[in-house]
């Protein structure tokens, strides 16, 4: 009779052991970093739009990613820095790599917690997963000059 419930216990702790494996291998926790876009919009202190060559619209502004963080240092001089900022997309421009590197960096400088809209859905930007790329002023493309003037002797 002993012999009996021992092997009935072990085989209920193996059968329970096995359940939280089972349950612990299903939640990995890889959807923590992502909600959708429609639901948290009004949740963040600031929100970003990614514009053509690695600018940002910052309240209606069009500014180079140097610009921006001259904007974040003001805030932060005047103690109204965000700590959460949404990064989406433009009507001209999508998010690019660029964008993202440089939103990267002005987490690693100001400390606040960007998110970025990934086709409807939200994502955390990761420095460590995110190489952060030096802030640069925007640099339009030379236009080219008219050749000088030939002289025919």
């Amino acid at each position: 009779m002993t012999r009996f419930s021992t092997l009935l216990a072990r085989a209920a702790a193996a059968i329970l052991l096995g359940s939280m494996l089972v349950l612990a291998g299903c939640h990995r926790g890889s959807t923590k970093d992502q909600v959708r876009t429609a639901d948290m919009k009004n949740q963040f202190d600031t929100v970003l739009q990614a514009y053509k060559n690695g600018q940002f619209i910052v309240d209606g502004a069009v500014l180079s990613a140097l610009d921006t963080g001259s904007h974040f240092a003001y805030l932060k001089d005047q103690g109204r820095l965000p700590k959460t900022v949404l990064l989406e997309r433009s009507d001209d421009s999508k998010i690019r790599k660029q964008h993202l590197q440089y939103m990267a960096r002005l987490q690693l400088d100001y400390g606040f917690t960007v998110y970025y809209d990934d086709g409807g859905t939200l994502k955390k930007i990761s420095v460590v997963d995110t190489k952060a790329r030096d802030l640069e002023d925007y640099k339009a493309t030379p236009k080219a000059e008219a050749p000088p003037p030939q002289q025919h002797y």
